[in-house]
């Protein structure tokens, strides 16, 4: 060691310890070794050096001693910088990593590298680890990332099914060799370590995170829990394969009041422990290492600040050996003032703040927390020796860098076996008539139908390539549609994306659902079906066709809508990229085995509902499910399936098992009971529908005139009969009330006010000082809706003003009936406000429409909308023309216009689309006294579809529609 310079800074490469640099001073602090205190000189560096080797590497060490003898080098600020994770896309500098000694990175929802493949991902894994070993102590990282349903951020992955899918499978097997599949594809990016298993129990559907929850049971968290962590951990952490788990989000986060995301937890310590506790114990017998903590409060108290639950039930009384990590900002919920907030989250037991961007305000707080004495110094060594022992039992300091190897493996044949295998068993089948299923190989016609059926984005949900998820092709996959293809040998396949399809048919596929959604923006006041997918199931059937409806959706959904007008119903939950499993169901190669893991709520006021409530009446319970397609059998029973109004509340439509042979029934057979009151008479006339021969149809001689009125059904004699048997007496069998009530609908043409909606999702009002006051509508971001119950007057092209203030551009998407669409587009106008006028057109019949406003922006405010009309309408001429023809219609290549006018006038001639945008101008001229007549060449550039010709004269506007073919 001659020759160095005192004072000087040594820069030396131990090869035993892979990649550490280790850079040292020569006069160093004194430091403990076993307990012997030391002082090291210039000539002492190298055996300081080796004995770290030894700490890191050596084999005759516990654990539990290297991290030991490791904390006792450590400086006050290499402690805090292990207690802070930072996300990737808010990091200042990458030298920040080891300027301030950050001991985690994570991957938010959606942040990856530019090139979003595995070896790219590896690439950034090893750039921010190699940044952390130049560090003192040369002390890795550890990365996180939210793979709760295999490796969901990165493309090209095997996608599986959520957990409430893998819930269904009651299969522990399954599920442990789902997060053994995980584990090695989020390895072979060179990630350490998953914000998974979700151990939540939901208690609410309306919750929007109930997806990630394997059940409203404890019996299931505690069996999947279990499963999860040794698939994802294995049976030792240093093995290249496995990476560390982290059960979440404790404790109670299931069971806020009305489902609402991270609300509160108002429940007995009792039921806490013996419902939302219960999953945890299990994770930890199976050796968890990390806890992640819960949003939500209990009884009012926020969980990441709560030291009863953290310190003394978690640590103290389980004997939690692992890390307590916050969720993303968890912290800054505890108090308004940070510097309190994280006070009291590391004293009640956070060990590491997922921060995520702040975090070099973070470490500058809890330094001087600790300095004075406000964080006592053991609570910070003990955080740090959790952290650290689960680095060295994913040897971390062996091997810090990506294995390369696992690449091959990720999205593999042998994976996606796995997922489909998920696929099958997860999918429940939850009514079918006789012979409804399986679908035939060869010589049917399948109509496949509903937009989800072919879109990878929708079936994977949220959570997969960005935080929130999105339509579309976001990732590889099979779609629905594609297995079906893949499945079917010489059956025809046929898809329509909205079940117009107007050709010859043997059965039809509908597959309806929920678009993807994560966290909050999940969180919903109804789960009623959109009206677009109960239209195309009920149009589906009224066709005469078999209808298959499978049901996409991240929890159980109010389906009474469509369940009458359904031949088999199932639920695939939120499969992932392998839809081949649900075609290998639906064409009978595997038989359906999932099994409910939530009671499924007949109507929204049941929710919330759960096994073992003492008033328990779910339209199926938890633990249902068919094992097998029911098919035609002499001497069976008949049994009614389902029930429901229409929307007008005038009929019922019941759906038997079978076809019926034989009908002799009277209105008095059957009786109708309303909120358990029977109503005598009720009944007027019943037939069988032409289109299909296993539903009823029941006509009332009364109205149902109330949404929330419950319905239910009796059966008391006559004769209803098919091959497979007859219907016996049956009593109340519940009847979905479809009748849908939006109040008294507001007059148009005229005004909206924005806060007249009849149902809403994340929008507020607040008073409003636009000329007339009143209130406007606010707080809104994209996805955010209103709906309005409107009575159109008159047929014709309306103008539609939305007064709107604010600070962002952006577009308000406007939809009438779920078929009729438009937008706004607007400016900032530089205040909240300052308000200004932005308009659209579109062409709306008289009659009555539901309008639903869909925010894709935020920062901007709505006052009122104004409805004004351009034309009275195709039938409502002036004086001055008496009579409009268009000739041929549908038009395929011109079209003549003839026109009786009573004066001279000019006119010009135009198309218009739907959406009342201009699409060319025919003429600009004169009318002539009398019969007027034009002939137009439609080209082929013209799409087909719905279009409008408008004449337009001086003073008014006249339209007729034109059908371009």
């Amino acid at each position: 060691m001659t020759g160095i310079a005192y004072g000087s800074m040594l820069n030396i490469t131990i090869k035993q310890c892979h990649h550490l640099m280790v850079k040292y001073l020569p006069i160093l602090p004194e430091f403990s070794i076993f307990g012997r205190m030391s002082r090291v000189d210039k000539y002492g560096i190298i055996w300081l050096l080796l004995f770290f080797s030894t700490i890191t590497r050596g084999q005759g060490l516990t654990i539990d001693q290297k991290v030991d003898s490791l904390l006792s080098l450590m400086t006050l600020d290499e402690k805090i910088g292990q207690m802070a994770q930072a996300e990737r896309g808010s990091l200042e500098n990458l030298s920040d990593i080891s300027y301030y000694n950050i001991g985690s990175i994570l991957s938010g929802g959606g942040s990856a590298p530019s090139e979003n493949k595995v070896s790219a991902w590896a690439d950034m894994y090893d750039l921010f680890q190699e940044e952390a070993l130049k560090t003192r102590l040369g002390i890795p990282i550890i990365y996180g990332i939210d793979a709760v349903h295999g490796h969901n951020n990165v493309y090209g992955t095997v996608i599986f099914p959520h957990n409430i899918g893998l819930g269904c499978t009651r299969n522990s097997n399954l599920v442990r060799a789902v997060n053994q599949v995980t584990a090695r594809e989020v390895a072979a990016t060179g990630i350490d370590w998953t914000f998974s298993p979700c151990i939540a129990v939901p208690r609410d559907e309306r919750w929007g995170r109930t997806y990630e929850g394997f059940g409203e049971s404890p019996e299931i968290q505690k069996q999947m829990a279990a499963a999860s962590v040794y698939g994802l951990q294995g049976s030792d952490l240093s093995h290249p394969e496995t990476i560390l788990a982290c059960a979440k989000h404790y404790v109670g986060d299931g069971g806020t009041t009305k489902g609402e995301d991270q609300g509160n937890t108002q429940v007995t310590e009792e039921e806490l422990r013996s419902v939302h506790l219960a999953g945890y114990m299990d994770a930890i017998n199976a050796g968890v290492g990390s806890i992640m903590a819960s949003y939500n409060s209990w009884n009012g108290k926020k969980l990441h600040g709560h030291d009863y639950l953290l310190s003394d039930i978690l640590k103290d009384e389980l004997g939690f050996e692992g890390f307590v990590v916050s969720d993303w900002k968890g912290v800054d919920q505890i108090d308004e003032d940070y510097r309190t907030a994280v006070k009291r989250a590391i004293n009640a037991g956070i060990d590491m703040v997922m921060v995520p961007d702040r975090y070099i305000y973070f470490i500058s707080i809890l330094k001087d927390l600790v300095q004075n004495n406000e964080v006592p110094i053991d609570r910070i060594d003990d955080a740090v020796r959790r952290i650290l022992k689960q680095k060295f039992l994913l040897n971390l300091f062996g091997q810090p860098l990506a294995d390369r190897s696992l690449a091959s493996t990720v999205g593999s044949a042998e994976h996606r076996s796995v997922g489909r295998q998920a696929v099958r068993e997860s999918m429940v089948l939850l009514s079918a008539r006789d012979d409804a299923l399986p679908l035939e190989k060869s010589g049917q016609r399948i109509l496949v139908a509903g937009k989800r059926a072919d879109d990878i984005g929708a079936q994977c949900g949220g959570w997969t390539i960005s935080w929130q998820g999105s339509n579309g092709d976001i990732t590889a996959g099979t779609t629905i549609l594609e297995g079906i293809q893949e499945i079917s040998e010489n059956s025809e396949i046929v898809y329509s994306p909205t079940g117009s399809y107007n050709g010859e048919a043997d059965i039809a596929v509908a597959v309806i659902g929920e678009d993807p959604y994560a966290e909050g923006e999940g969180d919903r006041t109804t789960l009623r079906l959109k009206q677009e997918d109960v239209n195309m199931v009920r149009n589906l059937k009224q066709k005469g066709l078999k209808v298959i409806t499978i049901l996409i959706s991240g929890r159980p959904m109010i389906i009474g809508d469509v369940l009458p007008y359904s031949d088999a119903f199932a639920v695939a939950w939120l499969p992932g990229t392998e839809g081949s499993g649900i075609a290998d169901i639906l064409f009978g190669d595997y038989q359906p085995a999932g099994k409910l893991n939530h009671s499924w709520p007949a109507y929204m006021d049941q929710i919330p509902i759960n096994v073992g409530d003492t008033d328990y009446y779910p339209l199926f319970s938890y633990g249902y499910g068919l094992e097998s397609f029911p098919a035609t059998d002499e001497g069976r029973r008949m049994i009614p399936l389902a029930a429901s109004t229409n929307n007008e509340g005038t009929t019922l439509m019941m759906k038997l098992s079978g076809q019926i042979d034989l009908m002799d029934v009277q209105p008095e057979d059957f009786l109708v009971s309303l909120n358990g009151a029977e109503i005598p008479g009720m009944v007027s006339e019943i037939i069988i529908p032409d289109y299909d021969s296993s539903m009823i149809e029941i006509r009332l001689s009364q109205n149902i005139t109330e949404e929330n009125t419950l319905l239910t059904l009796s059966f008391r004699k006559g004769i209803i009969q098919s091959v497979s048997g007859t219907l016996n007496e049956f009593t109340d069998l519940f009847v979905f009330n479809s009748f849908k009530n939006y109040g008294t609908p507001l007059q148009e043409p005229g005004r909206i006010e924005a806060e007249d909606y009849f149902e809403m999702l994340g929008i507020d009002t607040e008073n409003c000082t636009d000329a007339g006051g009143g209130l406007n509508v606010g707080w809104i971001d994209p996805g955010d809706w209103m709906k309005y119950y409107l009575d159109i007057q008159f047929s014709g092209l309306y103008n539609i003003t939305g007064r709107i203030s604010g600070y962002n551009p952006g577009t308000l998407n406007l939809s009438f009936n779920d078929t009729v669409t438009s937008s706004i587009s607007f400016t900032s106008t530089d205040g909240w406000q300052a308000w200004e006028d932005f308009s659209t057109v579109v062409y709306l019949y008289k009659g009555r429409y539901v309008m639903t406003a869909t925010a894709s922006s935020n920062a901007y405010n709505i006052n009122y909308f104004d409805l004004k009309l351009f034309g009275t309408g195709i039938d409502d001429l002036s004086d001055s023309i008496e009579e409009i023809l268009l000739f041929p219609n549908p038009v395929y290549t011109y079209t003549t216009l003839l026109i009786s006018s009573e004066i001279n006038q000019a006119v010009s001639i135009n198309i218009f689309d739907i959406q009342g945008r201009l699409i060319r101008e025919l003429y600009n001229g004169h009318l002539e006294y009398g019969l007027n007549s034009f002939s137009f060449d439609i080209d082929e550039s013209l799409k087909q579809g719905l279009y409008f010709i408008e004449i337009k004269s001086r003073t008014r506007r006249y339209f007729r529609k034109m059908v371009k073919e």
